[in-house]
């Protein structure tokens, strides 16, 4: 008798324990503590004076940023992972 009760003690603390360390990885998984970019990032473009951001949108995986002043209106593709400008999208002056 007494064995089964220190048996029933031990597999208690065994399964309170898994359940804990269970808990904190699905807990590490989903609060992504892996390598991906701050939730807050600064960003300066750079643009010529007088430039202003007229729209933002998602386009895929980037983001696509009007721009209207400064020169013919164009659009940005932007990464924002990195914050890299990747690709610019503009129409040649007549």
């Amino acid at each position: 008798m007494r064995f089964l009760k220190l048996l029933v003690i031990v597999m208690g603390v065994l399964i309170v324990v898994a359940t804990t360390t269970l808990v904190v990885l699905v807990a590490r998984r989903l609060g992504g503590t892996g390598t991906t970019a701050p939730s807050s990032a600064a960003l300066v473009l750079d643009e010529p004076a007088g430039t202003r951001m007229v729209g933002i949108a998602a386009a895929g995986d980037r983001l696509a940023v009007q721009l209207q002043g400064g020169g013919p209106d164009r659009v940005l593709l932007i990464d924002p992972r990195t914050g890299a400008v990747v690709g610019r999208v503009g129409l040649r002056a007549p």
